[in-house]
């Protein structure tokens, strides 16, 4: 059976621990499933790339006792190693109590404990620390001790002694040495855990070294069949559903770069389970929506890391508002709701324009932190009245708002943290600091996915139009025409346009009989209508050479609804006319 790696604190040598492991067993040619105790993300991402799996996490609080053993044996089961990092101190959970813990959790498995313990600063004191997280809880099984930070072989000679004399084993001795330093995030004084694993470039090389010291200094007769997977459920768990049969699978963008990458892999895998194709969409990269988008999914991350590179990016911001315009569902947790704001404060306070669909800033300030329970106040794009589930907050921006918030999503509360109302919420959005793990509430990505289906596209759904060529995004297109290709460049979008090839004709939003235009958009905010449109006084023009050409006058452009496209770099079709009423 496996084990499960813990410590009497942050920072003790989990994360290297399970990374050293990990690399030796690649090295080895043996597959390995890490798992991840607690609402982490990067650690997770670590190991994801280390084993060259999805890491999975085990949280008793977000996801159900029962979850957690289904899905440790599920993909467990499926490599021949396995192994689960605990998370802070082996007795952390919620509060001051070990629920939610990494020992609620070893317990809950079976699994015995591997104790990893800083020990640079240390010598006959270790027996007494050690001996007292033994008993602490004797249920648990310890099955040794792994330090980290030996300073010399003197200094391991007195520390395997200290061991010996409450007769607990040692697995292993990690010396001090550079390549066993994780690098982390600070802003000022506050740390903000481990580099994000796309942040470090020297990953392979780092793994390798790690791969070398746990070689030379980890007792590995011993501590290799720790490692074991467990063995296939001889009854049908309860495997995933399979994706249901849809008529037409919707198309779903998710947010997914260096400023929005906190996920859990069951989001996406729930997600395709109910029938939706999932698209990456980098807001950072100022992409447009994928083409045929119907809904939207912005997950946590640093967007305040990247605040003045969001801010500059108006072509992502402006498919974003459109999207929210249209009515499309969008859901935005931590990260991915600080991007619906006014206004986002990068680390110096400079604030920097977002997409302005909700109304408040957001800058830096106090920690919010800890696992809440959350009482929707009522019906929403994911939530029911009467529902109560239990997600995490990690926060140091705070969002300031000019008024009183009214109409929260839900009420939130937890040890330490008076309830409170908090997010916003509609039959189309759901934006929110909390994180949820779909594990534990499944019903979320089936209503997401089932949110108003009929909705079209918020992009064009034939594939050889561009999507700033000047194609109407507020209704789906009939549909390629036979025989039509990209070199014909026809915007089946504008009636005139249809009947023969040729420059991209502009569309403004509206009824299907006021969309064509014969004038350039002169971007957003532009009031534009061809309402009540007449021909203009014609005017003769006598050439050089004699020639009368009889000409009319640009039409004149009415005040209406401000054109949310962006700007319009296409020619004029020769000759079309704008359609009135």
């Amino acid at each position: 059976m496996a084990c499960l790696i813990a410590a009497p604190c942050s920072g003790s040598g989990k994360t290297l621990l399970s990374l050293a492991l990990t690399a030796l067993a690649r090295r080895r040619g043996q597959s390995i499933q890490l798992f991840k105790v607690g609402p982490d993300y990067l650690d997770p991402q670590l190991h994801t790339a280390a084993s060259g799996q999805p890491c999975r996490n085990l949280d008793p609080l977000l996801c159900g006792e029962a979850w957690v053993q289904q899905s440790f044996q599920r993909h467990g089961s499926r490599s021949r190693l396995a192994l689960v990092e605990g998370v802070m101190g082996l007795f952390d959970g919620r509060g001051p109590s070990p629920e939610g813990s990494s020992a609620h959790v070893a317990a809950l498995l079976d699994l015995p404990v591997v104790l990893v313990v800083e020990a640079s600063r240390q010598a006959g004191s270790l027996a007494a620390l050690v001996r007292g997280f033994r008993d602490h809880q004797p249920q648990l099984r310890f099955a040794g001790v792994v330090l980290n930070g030996v300073g010399s072989d003197r200094h391991h000679a007195l520390l395997r002694e200290s061991l010996e004399s409450i007769g607990m084993p040692l697995l292993g001795a990690l010396p001090r040495h550079s390549s066993l330093e994780l690098p982390s995030r600070h802003l000022g004084l506050r740390h903000l855990g481990l580099l994000p694993a796309h942040e470090l470039t020297d990953l392979q090389q780092r793994l390798g070294a790690w791969a070398d010291l746990a070689q030379q200094h980890l007792q590995l007769e011993p501590l290799w069949p720790l490692l074991a997977a467990p063995k296939p459920a001889t009854t049908a768990g309860a495997e995933p559903s399979e994706a249901r049969g849809a008529a037409a699978p919707i198309t779903l963008a998710i947010a997914s770069d260096a400023a929005f990458h906190f996920r859990y892999p069951e989001a996406s895998e729930l997600l395709a389970q109910q029938g939706a194709e999932l698209q990456p969409w980098s807001p950072l990269a100022d992409q447009p929506l994928p083409a045929g988008c119907r809904g939207l999914v912005l997950p946590g991350g640093y967007p305040e890391l990247h605040a003045a590179q969001l801010g500059q990016c108006r072509r992502s911001l402006t498919e974003l508002q459109r999207a929210h315009g249209a009515g499309l569902p969008i859901y935005a947790e931590c990260g991915g709701l600080l991007l619906l704001g006014q206004r986002l404060a990068d680390a110096e306070g400079t604030p920097h324009p977002m997409a302005g669909l909700l109304p408040f800033e957001a800058r830096r300030g106090a920690l919010s932190l800890g696992y809440r329970t959350a009482e929707p106040s009522g019906d929403g794009l994911v939530l029911r009245r009467g529902e109560r589930l239990c997600g995490h907050e990690f926060h140091r921006w705070q969002l300031h708002t000019p008024l009183a918030q009214t109409g929260a999503l839900w009420q939130l509360e937890g040890w330490g943290a008076p309830r409170r109302p908090e997010g916003w919420g509609s039959p189309q959005l759901h934006a929110s600091w909390l994180h949820l793990h779909w594990g534990g509430c499944p019903q979320l990505p089936q209503r997401l996915v089932a949110a108003d289906p009929g909705h079209p596209p918020a992009t064009p759904n034939h594939r050889w139009a561009p999507l700033n060529s000047g194609c109407c995004a507020m209704a789906p297109p009939p549909g390629p025409r036979p025989g039509a290709t990209p070199a014909t460049r026809i915007c089946h979008c504008c009636p005139k346009a249809r009947r023969r090839p040729g420059p991209w004709r502009r569309c403004w939003p509206g009824s299907p009989s006021r969309r064509c235009s014969a004038a350039p958009c002169n971007g957003p905010g532009a009031p534009v209508s061809w309402r009540g449109w007449r021909p203009a006084p014609k005017s003769r023009r006598t050439s050089r050479s004699g020639t009368t050409a009889i000409t009319r006058a640009s039409p004149p452009l009415r005040s209406a609804a401000p054109c949310r496209i962006g700007p319009c770099s296409a020619t004029p079709a020769r000759g079309a006319r704008p359609r009135g009423r």
